[in-house]
């Protein structure tokens, strides 16, 4: 069986794969202080409840936005599942695509654009990926990473708006049931929902008239769910396709 780590700005990702299929998945706030020991007490516990031998882990393979994190992720696998992962962006790793960008490129945005060559090949494809940054990757039809946009996260923007005003609270993101709000929180519901449906919108627009054609629009990231159906510019939400995409990384650098 595989470990699969995605380590992100916010919250790190660990699944575990038997063959295409996930046994287990869970999340834990992302910290570089966490250590290797920490890892492992919390990740253990979590696959004995689940039924899963860590004798049973052969392999892993860690992607990771945090570099500072790194060092006790790759400690969690060789002292305690005895292993040496894979890490993205190192020597070894084969991706199998082009990175037709200028270095470096998030490793999330790399596994985002195999994952959806994998999940839907020969398709152009934009992955929408919306969490402490909302991220567009574009993805054309061979499969290969092309370029994209960066926006500040939909949380980040409203930690902004609170922080620098005095009257106006902390907000949850939700889908509001009307556009004019008639309150203070329901205007700021209103103003970031469909605010971000806007710019998700507009960009995509604007990037397959430059890219010249429509594009298969996949939204991921933790706050994807909260949008789906709001907007029909998005054909599919794939909540692990970050993790899909490091896994055929995984097969395609130890030629699996």
């Amino acid at each position: 069986m595989l470990l699969v780590v995605n380590a992100n700005n916010t919250n790190t990702k660990f699944s575990i794969y038997d063959g295409d299929t996930a046994v287990g998945e869970w999340r834990q706030h992302t910290s570089a202080m966490r250590t290797g020991d920490e890892h492992a007490v919390w990740l253990l516990q979590l696959m004995e409840i689940e039924g899963i031998d860590r004798k049973a882990i052969d392999d892993a393979i860690i992607a990771t936005v945090v570099p500072q994190a790194l060092f006790n992720l790759r400690r969690l696998c060789t002292r305690y599942l005895n292993c040496t992962p894979l890490v993205l962006g190192e020597e070894g790793v084969e991706l199998g695509i082009e990175v037709r960008a200028t270095p470096p490129v998030g490793a999330d945005r790399i596994a985002n654009t195999v994952g959806a060559g994998v999940l839907f090949p020969g398709q152009a494809a934009v992955v929408v990926d919306i969490g402490t940054a909302t991220t567009f990757d574009v993805v054309d039809g061979q499969g290969n990473y092309v370029g994209g946009v960066i926006a500040p996260g939909i949380n980040l923007s409203l930690e902004a708006l609170h922080n620098a005003t005095t009257l106006l609270p902390r907000i949850v993101v939700q889908r509001p049931d009307r556009v004019i709000g008639t309150n203070t929180v329901a205007c700021m519901h209103s103003g970031v929902f469909w605010g971000y449906v806007g710019l998700m919108e507009g960009i995509i627009s604007r990037i397959e008239t430059e890219f010249g054609g429509p594009m298969l629009v996949i939204a991921t990231g933790g706050l994807a769910p909260v949008f789906e159906g709001a907007t029909n510019v998005i054909a599919h939400t794939v909540p692990d396709i970050t993790m899909r995409g490091l896994l055929e990384i995984h097969r395609r650098s130890r030629g699996l």
